[in-house]
């Protein structure tokens, strides 16, 4: 088998050496379609410039400001969340006009058809039904736009400050005039985030006629309810058939600031602009290369890989200054300041995935999170332009903490992270002060009590760990007896983790099936069936509470097999991507598959791995069954296709599912590199036979951060039936808790 091996490695990575630019194979429309929630324009990675178009329209399937199905754009902004399931952002749109618009017009939207439409990394066209053709480009705080208008117009460029979706509502704008070619403006708003504000600097590359500004409050639609909300025309003479080219940046802290980001594009090159935004894109797809002989597989993983890339985003200024919420103008002692945290989403996979793709960025964004600590007291639930939303449950930038100081990750102060993680532990609010109390949240106490007492175990765990590391065995012990706090809520006779009020009885009424948007529900964006198995941390503890494994095993069995009937009048539309009861479409189910791994069973994960991979996951626009969720759809995506995932995303272990590619190659620092690669691989062939770990027999079921970070070849070979022998050695499977 040494010398198969071998010789398919060396097959394999002479066949690697003449694949395509990866980058080639994303597709920004991916997502935008459905319930995907992203948006299809331009930006470099992570950066504070989101450029995209926007249809004007309004609802859940817009909050990124676009929906594949629409067909009207009416305007192109400058910020925008990327697979949310809240509507927000969406500052400083800009559009172009082929006359001057009327003062009271209102909200005007111009048809578009898709086949006009295109876009890549880097780069955004559509033409419009009206004529006009416009290019879109990016860098780290700038946009870059580019318009070609029809004969006969009487070119304008309208700022609608007084754009918004969902949510948000302009409360105060500005847009003044500093010279022929260059205007500086803000605009205030609130929405998800109570607190926003934008400051822009735009200049164009031939001089404006005029600008001509106006207050809009009256406009029909308009949610503005105090503050002068003012928007900008800049008319322009007859441009003789050439290009208008402008730039557009950004600053959180003034307009001085945003007319210094100007200088990101020193002149109107488009093209170079474009050519340098394509290659950091390249740059982010070259750090895993994969070989498949399937151009579809490849562009749903880069395109998944590309999505991991949109959040968290810059929010400070080149040199590190910023301003926060609370109007205090601040600076990063190193590196930038971040914001977008979707935590709720991202401790599961995308976060640990940074610390193999983002060794040196993730240290900025770690810190971010303790800057946000210092300024409010805490650590951030859901960060939204430095203000908290609260929006979910669980204190989950304790897991991202804590995984990032197991793995000591540079840059990162351990003692301060602890002190951090700490405080979130003993917050006076979100139920936490009756979760301490009680070794549970009660369910007459407090609204989601099972979900908020399940994720608080979990992240309890995970600050039990570094305690443990830093030496503080008080701490290690008290947390450790915490995270057991899922066991209160364990009910025997049904086998579901349910809602127990205060005095000990169960709450009634109690239906498995049965979820609510409702806060005094037990359960958030989910029901009895997917939160019963929210454990990561003790899996077998889990099992153990159903008397034997095999009991636990054959609940886990019906989870998939179950009808996917979901009860409640206010269903939240989250729960999709459904088999049986297990919702891909929602991120608590993500780590369920793994489990059968856990137990001796990793014949189960494998298949069902490949099964939600090809069901849930297609290079179209609807091609998530979900919210996309700020990148963590996509790193289920990514760590899946390879192989790996961290199913416990503290734990520093990568169990094995099913490698869907002929060979992946994962850049790492210090110019190593790590190689999965298979042999008998196929869509027809999801199970694993044998694994070999540098050419030495691997019977572990996961492989540590730490081994994967020295490098080499991981190899599976791969067949058609389940191998029921690999793997079921209690001596190879995962780490559990207690067991």
């Amino acid at each position: 088998m040494k010398h198969s091996f071998l010789v398919v490695l060396s097959c394999l990575l002479a066949a690697s050496a003449h694949a395509q630019r990866p980058v080639r194979y994303v597709d920004p429309f991916k997502g935008t379609g459905g319930h995907g929630h992203t948006y299809p324009g331009v930006t470099v990675p992570f950066g504070m410039v989101q450029l995209s178009p926007d249809n004007g329209s309004e609802g859940w399937d817009w909050c990124s400001g676009y929906n594949y199905a629409d067909s009207t754009i009416e305007g192109f902004s400058h910020t925008h969340l990327s697979g949310t399931g809240c509507g927000d952002w969406c500052d400083i749109s800009v559009m172009p006009h082929v006359a001057p618009v009327p003062e009271n017009a209102g909200r005007i939207k111009v048809k578009f058809r898709h086949e006009d439409e295109h876009s890549r990394p880097g780069l955004y066209s559509v033409k419009l039904e009206n004529g006009i053709k416009v290019f879109l480009t990016a860098t780290e705080h700038c946009g870059v736009h580019a318009y070609s208008f029809p004969k006969g117009s009487k070119p304008v460029v309208l700022f609608n400050l007084a754009f918004m979706i969902n949510y948000d509502s302009t409360t105060e704008s500005s847009i003044y005039r500093v010279n022929d070619s260059t205007v500086v403006g803000y605009r205030y708003s609130a929405g998800w985030a109570n607190v926003q504000r934008v400051y822009f600097a735009a200049r164009t590359s031939m001089p404006f006629r005029q600008i001509r500004t106006w207050n809009v409050s009256h406009f029909k639609g308009h949610k503005g309810t105090k503050g002068n909300v003012v928007n900008g025309e800049l008319q322009f003479n007859d441009l003789d058939g050439k290009p208008l080219l402008m730039k557009v940046a950004l600053s959180s802290v003034n307009t001085d600031k945003a007319l210094e980001a100007l200088n990101e594009v020193r002149d109107f090159d488009f093209k170079q602009v474009y050519k340098a935004n394509n290659r950091q894109w390249s740059a982010e797809m070259n750090k895993i290369a994969v070989k498949s002989s399937d151009d579809r597989l490849k562009r749903i993983f880069y395109t998944a890989l590309y999505h991991t890339c949109m959040a968290p985003v810059i929010y400070s200024d080149k040199d590190g200054y910023y301003k926060n919420a609370k109007g205090e103008t601040r600076k990063m002692n190193n590196g930038q300041r971040y914001t977008v945290f979707s935590l709720w989403d991202t401790f599961r996979g995308l976060n640990p995935l940074f610390t193999l793709t983002q060794p040196i960025r993730n240290a900025d964004i770690l810190n971010s999170m303790l800057a946000f600590y210092d300024e409010n007291g805490l650590l951030p639930v859901w960060d939204l332009s430095t203000w908290e939303t609260g929006c979910m449950s669980g204190y989950h930038a304790v897991p991202v903490l804590a995984d990032a100081v197991l793995k000591g990750t540079p840059g990162l102060d351990a003692e301060r992270a602890y002190k951090a993680m700490r405080a979130s532990a003993f917050q006076s609010i979100r139920g936490s002060k009756d979760y301490v109390k009680y070794g549970y949240l009660p369910q007459d106490k407090g609204g989601h009590s099972v979900t908020v007492t399940v994720e608080y175990a979990y992240d309890d765990w995970c600050i039990a760990q570094v305690a443990k590391k830093l030496g503080k065995i008080d701490d290690y012990n008290l947390f450790m007896k915490r995270s057991q706090a899922y066991r209160q809520l364990f009910h025997k006779t049904t086998g579901f983790i349910r809602g127990k009020n205060a005095d000990g009885t169960w709450a009634e009424p109690f239906d498995p099936l049965l979820t609510s948007t409702e806060w005094k529900s037990m359960y958030e964006e989910g029901n009895a069936w997917q939160y019963t198995f929210f454990v990561p941390h003790d899996i077998r503890g889990l099992a153990e509470q159903f008397g034997t494994y095999n009991k636990f095993l054959l609940k886990l069995d019906s989870l998939f097999t179950i009808s996917s009937s979901v009860k409640g009048e206010s269903a939240p539309p989250d729960v999709s991507g459904l088999i049986g009861q297990y919702a891909h479409g929602n991120e608590p189910s993500h780590h369920i598959a793994y489990m059968y791994t856990y137990l001796g069973q990793a014949w189960k994960t494998q298949k069902l791995v490949r099964t939600i991979m090809d069901s849930m996951y297609h290079d179209r626009p609807d091609g998530y069954a979900g919210n996309e969720d700020c990148g963590q759809m996509s790193a289920w995506a990514v760590w899946s296709m390879m192989g790996l995932y961290p199913a416990n995303p503290a734990s520093g272990e990568y169990v094995f599912g099913s490698p869907m590619f002929d060979l992946v190659t994962l850049q790492l620092p210090n110019r190593m590199s790590f190689k999965i690669a298979t042999h008998n691989n196929g869509p027809d062939h999801p199970y694993i036979q044998g694994v070999w770990l540098n050419g030495v027999p691997y019977t572990k079921t996961y492989i540590t951060h730490e081994a994967l970070m020295r490098g080499g070849v991981l190899y599976f070979e791969m067949g058609d039936t389940p191998n029921k022998n690999w793997g079921a050695d209690p001596r190879d499977w995962p780490s559990s808790a207690n067991n």
